[in-house]
């Protein structure tokens, strides 16, 4: 008999036979700590230990997604395991994925387009593996991807829900799909139905696109009828609503979760791997820009060098009191604007803050810009529709200027036609930082390059660097990490 026997309670977890002793040690294998938990509330009001337990040891439970962490558990101690889960995944070649794709006549803006060798591998993988996190950046076609998917899952007659992080991404979805259907006859408007504030909530279409804000409320009994669930952008879910919508999701058992970077922490990834399935890594940016599939990437760090008067000011202030004297600062928001107002073709600039700072740079930039500039507004409170008529129209410029928060703006936002990224706001997020990268990545008609200026700050008193310059060096570790190519120029704010 097996020291542990793994059988499949349903399509979210795993039941994990074995005796009281090895169900500790379990239990302590899959027990993380979460990283910036001591600055929480719950933590610091002791109502939480700050950690992450990912095995049920009570129900003995264990997302279906680490399964080969348990195998890898079991050869560690060397436990005998006895797995009695049959894979659901179909065993198909990349020459048939290759002609099942050609099938589709894919299409892009009334051209055709091939898929790319790696996008058939990561198909592939998805379909043999029947659950998978792809690990691919921006630019790389993950809506292809996904596409593919979908409209195999479809000749399967499988239910499929795909939900994104924002209400724009529904929309930008749904258009992808139709796009590459654009030169068949399969409608988006015949098989998908969209959900999020104001659409209607029936899924009785074959697939459903959604946000996760909009369904995460809703009752199990509502997810019964989906075979096939994709989670695009995987990494910007809340935690507990992806797992509270994955557990519902109990007769999903093929999985796919797209994401172009994780935050480098175990469990960030062990809960989206629980989610969905092992990490596939489908390709680097670096290799996307050595094949001449996204435009070339050119880095300024712009280290604003403050005053020494500056600097004594700032040298005992907390995190947030630096960032909010730095985005209220006239002499570093002048500098901003005149730093977008010479940059050529259409830019991005990329702010958190909305009233404090995203509204200054507007303001500012708007009024200097003139008549025949068009600069753009964006941050929460813009409507989707909007957002999305904003985009089409940068499409079509060669001058445009979008002010947009990194909330609405830094993921999944397609637009081909963009020359410049600038960001405003001190940022030390991976994730934000590589997905907002990503914003400029895309090849245009005539655009085979990026320019992207991070702005940094220097308020370091003696031996002391301040918060954002820490955060600055972190994000210049990040290029030197993905094989960027940078340069670091200072700007002295006294001038001299």
């Amino acid at each position: 008999m097996a020291d542990i026997t793994v059988t499949y309670k349903d399509a979210v977890n795993l039941s994990v036979e074995c005796d009281t002793g090895i169900l500790q040690e379990l239990n302590d294998f899959f027990t993380f700590e979460i990283p910036g938990a001591r600055f929480m509330p719950a933590y610091r009001s002791r109502m939480w230990d700050g950690k992450a337990r990912l095995f049920n040891m009570f129900n003995k439970e264990l997302p279906v997604g680490l399964i080969k962490y348990l195998e890898d558990f079991a050869k560690q101690l060397e436990y005998t395991i006895d797995n009695q889960i049959e894979s659901l995944g179909d065993i198909v070649s990349s020459e048939y994925v290759k002609k099942f794709a050609e099938e589709l006549n894919l299409h892009s803006n009334d051209k055709p387009i091939e898929i790319r060798d790696y996008q058939i591998q990561a198909v592939r993988k998805g379909i043999q593996g029947a659950r998978s996190l792809l690990l691919s950046p921006t630019a790389s076609g993950k809506s292809l991807i996904i596409y593919t998917l979908m409209r195999y899952f479809q000749k399967r007659n499988k239910r499929q829900l795909i939900i994104v992080p924002t209400t724009s991404l529904v929309e930008q979805m749904y258009g992808d799909f139709q796009d590459y259907a654009s030169a068949v006859d399969w409608q988006a408007s015949e098989n998908c139905h969209r959900i999020y504030g104001g659409k209607e909530k029936s899924n009785e279409y074959p697939v459903t696109i959604s946000t996760w804000q909009s369904i995460y409320k809703f009752p199990k009994k509502w997810f019964e009828k989906f075979d096939v669930v994709y989670g695009d952008e995987a990494h910007l879910f809340k935690a507990k609503s992806l797992s509270t919508i994955m557990n519902k999701c109990q007769n999903a058992h093929w999985r796919f979760g797209t994401t172009g970077t994780l935050d480098g922490t175990k469990t960030h990834r062990l809960v989206l791997e629980g989610c969905f399935g092992p990490v596939t890594k489908v390709i680097t940016t670096k290799e996307l820009m050595e094949k001449g599939k996204v435009a070339e990437l050119d880095i300024t760090c712009l280290l604003l060098n403050h005053t020494d008067e500056d600097k004594q000011a700032m040298k005992k202030m907390k995190y947030q009191d630096e960032v909010d004297w730095l985005v209220r600062d006239h002499w570093r928001n002048n500098f901003i604007s005149n730093l977008t107002l010479r940059c050529e073709g259409n830019s991005l600039v990329l702010f958190q803050f909305v009233e404090k700072h995203g509204s200054v740079l507007f303001e500012m930039i708007k009024g200097k810009a003139g008549p025949n500039r068009p600069v753009y507004f964006v941050y929460g409170g813009t409507d989707t529709e909007q957002r999305e008529n904003i985009r089409a129209l940068t499409e079509k410029a060669d001058n445009a200027i979008i002010i947009a928060s990194y909330g609405t703006f830094s993921t999944g936002i397609n637009i081909k036609n963009l020359h410049n990224v600038v960001f405003a706001s001190p940022s030390k997020s991976r994730i934000r930082n590589l997905q907002s990268i990503g914003r400029g990545l895309r090849l245009g008609d005539n655009k085979v390059a990026c320019n992207l200026y991070d702005i940094g700050d220097d308020l370091s008193w003696k031996s002391r660097k301040n918060y954002t310059l820490e955060h600055l060096i972190g994000r210049i570790k990040l290029y030197n990490e993905e094989g960027f190519k940078y340069k670091t120029v200072k700007v002295d704010k006294d001038g001299k």
